[in-house]
């Protein structure tokens, strides 16, 4: 399992939301670029770059500071927010990005999917649910859906798709401790693709909770953490090397 630093990105700063409300941001940097270049200094394997200013209007928006990110670092990122078209992927990619996170635009055009792994390849792309209280939330967490988040990631899983990310938003930025319940129940329900947790990370016990469940769980592949590394919570200096930090692109 990795640790894998999250960059959410607001009008070019590097910020982060509480429990996904646009109006309880915390501005960490004014320079996303020198805090991905942090990250990867202190041991990341990887980066989770999400624009949130393009998760709200449904196309890429910070596009001058993810060429930035992707330019002044080797490793890898990924990429979540306004993703929504073929075209987008594209632009994505041509910006340096990994791999990308799709979200609102395939639960609201499934038939979206199959065309994205035909024409990118499915370790390219990553389906994103977001959920509170288990169900799925879209356009950057501001509408709900009475959609069951497990339910959607089988459909998904039967159309090919490998790789989910799993955020509790009632969790993110609040450093209360993962929702292990949610987590478990992907990873069991889903043994053959891999499962990224998201949201909740607020100490190294939260962290070896989920190494735990990984042992349990081998497909629970990593975990993204933002607010703990920001705040200093936890030191990814310190505690990276005690997870396994390989990961595939």
């Amino acid at each position: 399992m990795i640790i894998i630093p999250a960059i959410d990105i607001v009008s070019g700063k590097c910020v982060r939301l509480y429990q996904g409300d646009y109006n309880k941001q915390t501005i960490y940097s004014d320079s996303p670029e020198i805090a991905a270049k942090e990250w990867q200094i202190k041991g990341a394997p990887l980066l989770h770059i999400v624009d949130l200013d393009g998760a709200k209007t449904g196309r890429i928006v910070n596009i001058d500071s993810i060429k930035r990110i992707c330019s002044s670092i080797s490793i890898p990122c990924e990429l979540g927010g306004g993703i929504r078209t073929p075209e987008e992927a594209q632009i994505a990619f041509d910006s340096g990005i990994s791999r990308v996170i799709i979200g609102t635009s395939a639960i609201k055009n499934p038939k979206l999917i199959p065309i994205l792994l035909d024409k990118f390849g499915k370790e390219k792309i990553i389906l994103g649910l977001d959920a509170r209280e288990g169900k799925v939330a879209v356009d950057g967490w501001m509408q709900t859906t009475g959609i069951l988040a497990i339910d959607l990631a089988k459909q998904f899983a039967s159309m090919g798709v490998q790789r989910f990310i799993y955020t509790d938003i009632s969790k993110d930025g609040a450093l209360s401790g993962t929702n292990m319940d949610m987590i478990s129940l992907f990873c069991s329900e889903l043994p053959k693709c891999s499962i990224i947790a998201s949201g909740g990370v607020g100490s190294i016990k939260d962290l070896q909770s989920l190494l735990d469940l990984s042992k349990i769980n081998p497909n629970l592949e990593g975990i993204i953490v933002g607010k703990a590394l920001y705040e200093k919570k936890i030191s990814l200096k310190k505690y990276i090397y005690s997870f396994e930090s390989t990961i595939v692109v």
